[in-house]
């Protein structure tokens, strides 16, 4: 596959804007001429977008690698997440400047030009350091196959979680002889479970958290949503829309009745009105470990299947291999051995809430005894995720169209009927246009696995 002329500005432009530029001082790019550390004779660079407790338990495991690999270097970078971080990884892959290991969310994958912008990963490399697609959730590893090569290694799933008030729910009469939230199975049982906790919740407080104003939030709860309706968004070949106005509208007054019916404050702070006694809040699990050191009482479900077909928003960190010209050799083989050491070793990453990809963690006694992780470890068999074309992922494109527009149903400047339509008009624009990428729409991008 020969790789197009990718000017700097088509590139800025592809991954997210024409300002970022200057901000990250692109001359600083290195190419790890600095020496090595003591006793190592081979150098990883390796670029990943992790801060706060993620950065710090990423920290904590490349240390164990480097202490179990003495002969290897590790030079790790930690850059701004969001399409800042993209469009740097852009950047330095076309102009052969790439670092030796890279992270990607998974659904900004098959936009990032692979074979041109990433690199294949050595699958044989991978199982000589324990690391085989029979150790992965099937759907999960496909995702990252694209033309037949494997472009991503999952390192998690990170997903939308219903987190719960077990002292409120205790006092509604909502908890099970577990202890856990009454199982809920139509909109119907939802609305009543809410109707009971609200009851007996705190005066001035919402009922639950549902990030009414965002648009990143508003989207991964219509994307579950849809996906429980079976709702479809393209056929196979990208060549068509699916998508079904009179299923999404469904999911629309959904979340619109959160507001109609008195239990979302828009605009109010979720996580802190739940810290301070609200009976749910829909989160990313990456609130696990903010709401464990506040020490609650609570518990953590995927959202709940108010549908009848149990399905959460999920997304995926993923190791990737930035193209680099003439990849291989033991630097190639160094940053195989540390993605695998990695995603074998996550019990570290599972402590902030993730769901670890590999499979074989998720049976362990460690594992099972982390809470609420063990609640809700089932999600990695009913992801909800967007759809395989090069304008999704995190922070992507598709978000950033269809997002405000599920803003506007929830918070009633749009009726629900009319934003499915909309939303179905801004799907055959992005289905017709091109990659800034590498100039190819979704149906010229390759074939998905």
């Amino acid at each position: 596959m020969g790789r197009p002329d990718l000017s700097r500005r088509h590139l800025l432009a592809a991954a997210g804007g024409l300002t970022v530029a200057a901000s990250f001082g692109f001359a600083a790019l290195g190419t790890g001429a600095d020496a090595l550390a003591s006793g190592a004779d081979t150098r990883v660079r390796y670029w990943n977008l992790f801060s706060g407790g993620d950065g710090a338990n990423m920290i904590a495991m490349l240390d164990a690698f480097r202490k179990a690999h003495p002969d290897i270097d590790v030079k790790d970078s930690t850059l701004q997440w969001g399409n800042p971080f993209y469009t740097k990884l852009a950047m330095a892959a076309a102009g052969n400047r790439a670092p030796d290991l890279g992270v990607m969310h998974m659904g900004r994958v098959t936009g990032f030009s692979p074979g041109r912008l990433l690199d294949p990963w050595d699958v044989d490399l991978l199982a000589k350091y324990g690391v085989r697609e029979e150790d992965y959730n099937p759907a999960l590893w496909k995702r990252g196959v694209i033309d037949g090569k494997l472009y991503a290694l999952p390192l998690d799933i990170h997903v939308q979680l219903c987190f719960y008030r077990k002292d409120v729910l205790r006092k509604a009469g909502l908890l099970g002889d577990d202890g856990r939230m009454v199982p809920v199975t139509s909109t119907d049982e939802w609305f009543d479970v809410l109707k009971k906790a609200k009851a007996v919740q705190k005066k001035g407080l919402q009922t639950i958290g549902l990030w009414t104003n965002d648009q990143n939030f508003q989207w991964w709860f219509f994307v579950a949503f849809y996906t429980q309706l079976g709702g479809k968004w393209f056929n196979a070949d990208n060549t068509e829309v699916l998508f079904d106005p009179d299923k999404a509208t469904r999911v629309l007054e959904f979340l619109r009745r959160h507001v109609t019916d008195g239990y979302v404050v828009p605009g109010a702070p979720t996580g802190e009105q739940f810290i301070n006694g609200a009976p749910f809040t829909w989160e990313g699990n990456w609130s696990v470990p903010v709401f464990s050191g506040a020490k609650l009482d609570y518990g953590a479900t995927p959202l709940p299947p108010v549908f009848g077909r149990p399905a959460t928003h999920a997304e995926s960190h993923a190791f990737v291999l930035p193209h680099q010209a003439g990849r291989g050799g033991a630097t190639n083989e160094g940053a195989h051995e540390l993605a695998a050491y990695v995603v074998t070793h996550a019990l570290q990453w599972a402590a902030g809430g993730h769901i670890p990809a590999y499979t074989p963690t998720l049976s362990t006694a460690a594992y099972k005894k982390l809470t609420p992780q063990n609640e809700y470890a089932g999600a990695m068999d009913h992801q909800a995720t967007e759809p395989k074309v090069w304008f999704a992922g995190s922070t992507g494109v598709l978000a950033q169209d269809l997002g405000p527009v599920v803003v506007s149903s929830t918070m009633g400047s749009a009726k629900p009927d009319k934003a499915a339509q909309t939303m179905k008009s801004h799907l055959t624009k992005l289905l017709a246009s091109k990659n800034p990428m590498d100039g190819r729409t979704a149906a010229q991008g390759g074939a998905v696995a």
